[in-house]
């Protein structure tokens, strides 16, 4: 589990703890810059992480950047698609899929 800091007027996760976690009072003080009653701190499993910074990048302006580059495919298949039709092809055919699913707001 990781306990995590979260602005809520953005709903972006400002700080995340494993491990060895402060207590509430000294992360408010970590992040004092921040009116108190726009901060919420919770406990969260990696899934809960993951789909609360999907969630933010969903609504940032340039998070579709962010959330495109986490699924394209790896240098690795793009340098054998230069070298095989059917495997650009393909590489294609994923990279539309994708900006389908994260278009630009």
């Amino acid at each position: 589990m990781t306990k995590i800091v979260i602005q809520k007027s953005t709903g972006q996760i400002l700080e995340s703890y494993s491990g060895i976690i402060p207590n509430d009072e000294t992360i408010i003080q970590n992040n004092s810059s921040i009116d108190e009653s726009d901060l919420e701190i919770k406990t969260v499993s990696p899934e809960e992480h993951s789909k609360i910074d999907q969630d933010y990048l969903k609504k940032s302006k340039d998070g579709y950047k962010i959330l495109r580059q986490q699924e394209y495919p790896s240098i690795k298949e793009l340098v054998v698609a230069l070298y095989d039709a059917d495997d650009k092809a393909e590489i294609d055919k994923k990279r539309a899929e994708i900006k389908e699913k994260y278009p630009k707001p």
